[in-house]
């Protein structure tokens, strides 16, 4: 008797049937410059109506981690690909680069076609926040290899900038003003730990926290903010000096990567309140503050350095954008540490 490659493992026909699921999704990304549909042995997008005079490309990619353990437990799949899209988007922005498109790669054991139509309905959601055409990616059906009902997601996203207009922190100065844009929530970083916090015992974290307002695992699940919208705009109004967006490693070692040699920074972590599920996380944790902070966002997701004469102007224009942000700090000479 023969054995197939469905007897392995690997069933193709669900992979036909997540792929038309998917394009539900898909489509409703694309803009005239994609030049191709989902199923295509590669993405394609013109840049022809870019109209950037000296096109950049800037590209980033990244993942969920272990917040994906929440999305199981949880068996919610639909905001989780919003995670992906924004770590890779957030971060190609911050050099002032409008997302064009993004790709994604789903690894499971067993594929579950409406489980990954739920993901890639997430990832279309976080593309139109973004602004940008999901154009494609990979479903890898991997038997043995991921426990049943588990998977993993990474994305990739490709940005334009003109070179002129670069955003890389090489005109910030001593006396610079650091403004803070307020998160959602942890956003995708830091899970591991948070996940030693909380636990995974789902009956304790469906019951609903008073003072977030909402189930413990609600709260873990909130999607990462995407800022792409705001900073274009605000990109196109002031002059922004440098931006960082805050991820893995939170303050301390994201905010210096946008200062020039010779340049470091005051924080006030007391100017902009701390969420409750950080509160919760200390008193859990029983960490400090530069614990914290290296570890965190602690309710900042984005950074942006601006001239001290600009900075009530720009506060005013955020919050007419829906931001919360705060004046976190300033800028002053030191080497970054």
């Amino acid at each position: 008797m023969a054995i197939d490659y469905k007897q392995a493992g690997v069933d193709v026909t669900r992979g036909y049937k997540a792929v038309e699921l998917m394009k539900r999704h898909t489509k409703s990304t694309y803009d005239k410059n994609v030049l191709c549909d989902l199923g295509s042995f590669g993405g394609m997008y013109s840049l022809e109506n870019s109209g950037v005079k000296n096109p950049v490309l800037v590209s980033g990619t990244d993942g969920v981690g272990t917040k994906l353990k929440y999305a199981f437990l949880k068996n919610r799949h639909d905001t989780i690909g919003i995670d992906c899209v924004a770590m890779c988007a957030n971060d190609v922005v911050c050099h002032g680069a409008r997302p064009l498109f993004f790709l994604d790669y789903l690894a499971t054991g067993k594929l579950v076609p409406e489980v990954a139509a739920d993901i890639v309905a997430g990832v279309s959601e976080g593309c139109r926040q973004a602004g940008c055409a999901l154009i494609g990616g990979e479903t890898a059906e991997m038997p043995g290899f991921y426990p049943d009902g588990e998977y993993d997601l990474a994305g990739f996203c490709v940005g334009i900038v003109d070179k002129d207009k670069i955003i890389n922190g090489k005109n910030i100065v001593p006396g610079d003003t650091l403004i803070g844009l307020a998160s959602s929530g942890i956003h995708s970083n830091g899970y591991s730990l948070v996940r030693k916090l909380f636990g995974e015992n789902r009956d304790k974290l469906e019951t609903v926290e008073p003072r977030l307002g909402s189930s413990v695992i609600d709260a873990l699940l909130k999607p990462t903010k995407i800022y792409v919208g705001t900073i274009l705009k605000l990109i196109e109004e002031f002059e922004v000096k440098g931006i960082a967006h805050i991820t893995g490693g939170g303050f301390i070692e994201n905010i210096p990567r946008m200062f020039p040699d010779g340049i470091n920074c005051d924080i006030d972590v007391k100017a902009f309140p701390e969420p409750p599920i950080y509160s919760m996380i200390r008193e859990r944790s029983g960490l400090d503050n530069s614990q914290l902070f290296n570890t965190f966002n602690m309710g900042i997701g984005m950074v942006v350095c601006v001239n001290t004469a600009d900075k009530d102007k720009v506060l005013a224009r955020l919050s007419e954008l829906g931001e919360k942000a705060y004046v976190i700090g300033t800028t002053v000479k030191g080497e970054k540490k």
